[in-house]
């Protein structure tokens, strides 16, 4: 592999390919014009053609040549885009925050959060990658994150999870369910239910699928779906039952167009929380975002649709 253009010879054919000349591109970048020639002959020696034709004191590009100022434009724009961008990370107060989070988390969690830290740090680079918790951790392990908002995984030993708090899956019916009506759940009707999840690769369809499995009961009708919002509203249409968080579907409870339900004597918890790299210390702005999830969870906690994480 060839090593890469020298930047200083593109700058200083960019420079000349805008003059014209040798004189006025040396001036314009604080050089010599022998310089600037030697420069151009160490370029043309480097990319193995001519690049320039002189036309009396006039200095013209070939066709290869121009071809060269149009990757050079786009190379000398990105490394100024570059320096500004780090320029303005190296300001009080000018920092990011990358977050992957699931699509349920960013419609019910994220959004409060954010405006709140925006609010306190207005110069922060926020960037959202909705996905389940494989992609979240995928791009944290990537680097492509820097948090991850997920649910607690299972041997991720180069990660550090911090809990946030600790749901609890239920039953969603609409309300003139046979369930909602007699206010309980038919223990021989649940084999029998047409279900509908989010996702049957998801490690909270595992989980659902673990705990009727100890009951030896088996889900066999499930309709998959994509997102949270489709299948609570097939839901309430009466085309199937839902395994939900409460948090998941808070409207809906209150307006009482589904009605939530236990699965079983046994109670089947979730942690959520943050992910990140073990050892890593977070930014402000990091910090921040996990103290604001905190907050969110407590007043969840004081409605009753979130619990605290046990120690």
């Amino acid at each position: 592999m060839k090593n890469p253009l020298d930047s200083r010879q593109l700058r200083a054919f960019a420079a000349l390919a805008r003059t014209g000349s040798f004189t006025l591109a040396g001036r314009s970048l604080f050089l010599s014009q022998s310089a600037v020639s030697h420069s151009m002959k160490a370029l043309e020696e480097d990319v193995g053609c001519r690049l320039l034709d002189r036309l009396g004191k006039k200095v013209v590009l070939t066709q290869a040549g121009e071809q060269l100022l149009h990757h050079t434009e786009k190379i000398l724009s990105e490394m100024a885009a570059a320096r500004s961008s780090l320029e303005q990370l190296g300001k009080w107060g000018h920092t990011r925050l990358r977050l992957g989070a699931s699509t349920t988390a960013c419609q019910h969690i994220v959004p409060p959060v954010l405006r709140e830290l925006k609010a306190r740090h207005p110069h922060c680079q926020v960037t959202i990658e909705p996905g389940d918790a494989a992609e979240a951790v995928g791009l944290l392990r990537d680097g492509k994150i820097d948090l991850a908002f997920v649910l607690e995984p299972q041997h991720e030993e180069r990660f550090e999870f911090r809990p946030l708090f600790n749901d609890e899956l239920q039953f969603m019916v609409e309300p003139s369910h046979a369930w909602a009506v007699a206010n309980r759940v038919e223990r021989a009707e649940i084999p029998r239910q047409n279900y509908i999840f989010y996702s049957k690769a998801s490690y909270t369809f595992r989980m659902v699928e673990d705990y009727f499995a100890e009951d030896q009961m088996v889900l066999n009708s499930v309709i998959e779906l994509g997102s949270m919002e489709a299948i609570k509203e097939l839901v309430k249409l009466g085309l199937g039952v839902g395994i939900l968080a409460p948090w998941a579907a808070q409207e809906e409870l209150v307006a009482r167009s589904l009605v939530a339900l236990p699965l079983g004597r046994r109670k089947l918890r979730r942690t959520w929380g943050v992910l990140l790299w073990r050892g890593r210390r977070m930014s402000l702005p990091e910090e921040t975002f996990v103290s604001l999830c905190r907050e969110v969870a407590a007043g969840w906690m004081e409605r009753g649709i979130a619990e605290p994480v046990t120690p």
